[in-house]
């Protein structure tokens, strides 16, 4: 016995005229542009601020030959230079040579954190160790990262000196903001 007719039993669907066909390519193409246009156009944005971004921070530090950023954590060992965590515009700058290796650093700390990072390098004192207008980092070693000590004041500094292969740590901050100073360090060990 027949059973009703199905969808391939002689019923035909009438054929589609223009006007629906068009609506249905039409709603196709904008469903697909919906689920991968407006994701490829985030991450094109997306992708261009973080561009943009890290080329600012990149024309900042280079015109001085520092890279913005912390020192990896076996650079920080190596020379004996303990960043204070939380610590903002932190940047440097590493050379070698034969004969001698160095690691430019510049953060700017909280004075908790001064007082800290000096306790850390050894010299004992902390803060007190500083010594008013002691400009103690090297015109050449200025040189190389483009530092000019010749903003507002005060001015401190010390060096923290260390026999061979331990680092000898040249410090000079900048109190010209008294609650948050300016912390410019060159550590140099010769092996």
């Amino acid at each position: 016995m027949p059973g009703p007719p199905g969808p391939g039993d002689g019923e035909r669907r009438p054929p589609e005229d223009r006007r629906h066909m068009l609506r249905r390519r039409w709603l196709t193409a904008t469903i697909i542009v919906l689920l991968i246009g407006v994701p490829a156009v985030y991450l094109l944005i997306s992708a261009n601020q973080s561009r943009n971004s890290g080329r600012d921070k990149e024309k900042k530090y280079s015109a001085t030959g520092l890279t913005a950023g912390w020192p990896s954590k076996v650079q920080r060992r190596l020379y004996d230079v303990p960043i204070p965590p939380y610590s903002e515009e932190v940047a440097y700058y590493e050379t070698n040579n034969w004969r001698t290796s160095r690691l430019y650093v510049q953060f700017l700390t909280s004075n908790d954190g001064l007082d800290k990072f000096l306790r850390a390098t050894g010299t004992g004192k902390g803060v007190s160790a500083l010594k008013k207008n002691d400009i103690t980092i090297s015109r050449r070693d200025r040189r190389v990262v483009g530092w000019e000590f010749t903003d507002p004041g005060p001015w401190w500094g010390l060096t923290h000196e260390m026999k061979n292969p331990t680092p000898t740590q040249d410090i000079v901050v900048n109190r010209s903001d008294p609650k948050h100073p300016m912390v410019y360090v060159v550590s140099t060990t010769t092996p």
